[in-house]
């Protein structure tokens, strides 16, 4: 099994992928293929997602059961502890680290 969610892509990819998955919501397409297979459809989205972001899940033998990958900006960027893949995600604009909205100093000039 395999999931690929897209956020901001082009319609001709989401056509694309609707040649070999089936698209149960939009943007999000799921189908049960080979290695090979896969590799080929990550690189269709790869070579035509322009300025939009994708993560591919898949059904694997590492300890949680699936493995993904990830095209493009996005909040959560992959991280791997302990040989666990995990998701972090990085604050929002005007955010600090701990999550609160950072101290504005007013110029006193």
């Amino acid at each position: 099994m395999m999931v690929i969610v897209l956020e901001n892509a082009p319609p001709r990819l989401r056509g694309r992928l609707a040649v070999w998955l089936l698209e149960i919501r939009a943007g999000v397409f799921v189908g049960n293929y080979s290695q090979k297979v896969r590799d080929m459809i990550w690189g269709q989205v790869a070579d035509n997602l322009e300025e939009g972001n994708a993560v591919m899940a898949w059904a694997s033998r590492e300890e949680g059961g699936f493995s993904f990958e990830t095209l493009g900006e996005n909040r959560r960027i992959p991280c791997e502890m302990d040989g666990v893949r995990l998701v972090s995600f990085l604050p929002l604009p005007g955010e600090d680290e701990q999550g609160g909205q950072e101290e504005r100093q007013a110029d006193n000039d």
